[in-house]
């Protein structure tokens, strides 16, 4: 049962006209910050006055930004040149925002908004594009024990761990200095949950304890339970695939098998054997397959499985097969690519590149030195994200990020990195994370490269993030 549900504001269209008159500004110069402000901490005024230091340009290159023992640091992709570090107390969680501008950034009991910098501005048949220097806004919300952060179609649901908390916020707003909260949705209590939006205006939400939670639910844009199972014992980790034409497709990782919930109902996956967990999800728009972790030891020696299998899991018939890459990895080490590629980094420094489809390896390409998994998982470890059609690999060992093409699989760049960073995010200025245009294209190219909705990595980590499955709040490797 859900205590509350609040619906705040439905702005959708407000902020879609506010970024139409923002375009209109910017065609004679810098634009200016929306005037509506609800919900949280906002900073319009801040907004308003970092908009008069925007540069027009013919291009955006992507900005990487990393969370480090003291702060956040982003880098200019083209040559790793630093544009801003922020100090910031606590340790710090990094999560995509849902407008492929902000990363939104927790750490202690809140989640504030970054700004990196990039605009992609509609204006008719045609975009402009400016940067400015990145910034950590005053747009901010209380979640004790911030968690995951899962940005999927036009809104972004973010989990308070500490309170059982849900606020669901429109992105786009982020832009002109508004937090952009739509609802706010209380949990029957306290636990290390996710949300995620769900396209018809519903929202998909766990409900659990402190101590044990196995229950998911499906509430409708009037908050009434149109879905729910309790067969998911140790809820953790969530995917987005591609959708079916009655709607969303959310995949869910179990202690017992995956859940799915797809054309409005819950179906379990069968797996061999009591015990599997795929606790870090990795899913894609246009693809039925989810990448996620594969794990079969409910008590691991040493109270930490390192497993050397992933699994996909097929949202259309609930069912998984398992690839073994022959060395370990840990959640930070997956992710999709631009057409769906499975892409996981392993202890033997080698990036892995699969059909997920098929299972079949596409690439393998040595990025990093080998390693092993940190004792704890809030140490450095090994990383990537995927952003404009490129894997970011960090070794934070080495200090270095390494630069892979997805489709060719080759090394293009390598940049040295002044901190060393536990988390990565990067900011391609669209909302769909792939981003390709050239100074001189045809309009009807660059629209089509900027256009895209955020999809949820499953996120977690991640997702993100599966998206992305980012979350924060419990002390074991398993339960990041």
């Amino acid at each position: 049962m859900i205590h509350m549900r609040t619906i705040v504001m439905k702005r959708r269209a407000i902020a879609l006209l506010g970024a139409g008159m923002l375009a209109l500004s910017a065609c004679a110069g810098a634009g200016e910050g929306g005037a509506g402000r609800e919900g949280g901490s906002d900073g319009g005024g801040t907004e308003r006055a970092r908009a008069s230091d925007r540069t027009e340009v013919g291009a955006l290159s992507p900005r990487i930004v990393l969370a480090h023992d003291g702060g956040v640091t982003t880098l200019d992709s083209a040559d790793g040149s630093t544009l801003n570090s922020e100090d910031v107390d606590g340790y710090v969680r990094l999560n995509p925002a849902g407008d492929g501008r902000h990363v939104a950034v927790s750490a202690a009991d809140s989640i504030t908004m970054y700004d990196t910098g990039l605009l992609v501005q509609g204006h008719g048949d045609h975009f402009h594009f400016y940067e400015q220097e990145p910034a950590l806004t005053d747009l901010s919300i209380d979640a004790p024990m911030p968690g995951h952060v899962v940005p999927h179609g036009e809104r972004t649901a973010l989990f308070a761990d500490g309170t059982g908390d849900i606020t669901v916020i429109d992105p786009s707003a982020l832009g002109d200095g508004d937090l952009g909260v739509l609802e706010e949705v209380s949990t029957d209590d306290p636990h290390h949950g996710v949300a995620v939006p769900l396209s018809d205006g519903g929202l998909l939400t766990t409900q659990g304890t402190e101590d044990a939670r196995s229950t998911v639910q499906v509430l409708d844009a009037d908050g009434n339970v149109t879905a729910e199972t309790d067969d998911c014992p140790g809820v953790h980790g969530e995917a987005a695939a591609r959708p079916t034409e009655s709607g969303d497709v959310i995949s869910l990782g179990c202690e017992n098998g995956p859940v799915i919930y797809r054309d409005g109902e819950f179906h379990k996956v069968a797996v061999d054997g009591e015990y599997q967990r795929s606790g870090n999800q990795k899913g894609h728009e246009d693809s039925p397959i989810v990448l996620a972790d594969h794990k079969v030891e409910a008590d691991p020696a040493g109270g930490t499985e390192h497993p050397t299998e992933i699994a996909l899991i097929d949202t259309r018939d609930a069912t998984m097969s398992t690839v073994d890459l022959g060395s370990p990895y840990w959640f930070r080490s997956l992710d999709r690519g631009p057409d769906g590629e499975a892409l996981v980094l392993t202890a033997d420094g080698e990036l892995n590149i699969l059909d997920p489809a098929t299972g079949e390896m596409l690439h393998e390409v040595s990025v990093t030195q080998e390693w092993t998994e940190p004792e704890n998982w809030q140490e450095p470890g090994p990383m990537l994200d995927v952003a404009d059609g490129t894997a970011f690999v960090v070794d934070p060992a080495a200090q270095t990020l390494t630069m892979v093409d997805v489709a060719s699989g080759e090394i293009y760049r390598e940049l040295d990195l002044p901190v060393v960073p536990h988390e990565i995010q990067v900011t391609t200025g669209t909302a769909s994370g792939e981003y390709e245009v050239t100074p001189g294209a045809d309009d009807e190219a660059a629209e089509d490269a900027a256009s895209g909705d955020a999809a949820s990595d499953g996120g977690g980590e991640h997702d993100g993030h599966e998206h992305a499955d980012h979350g924060g709040g419990e002390h074991e490797t398993e339960e990041h």
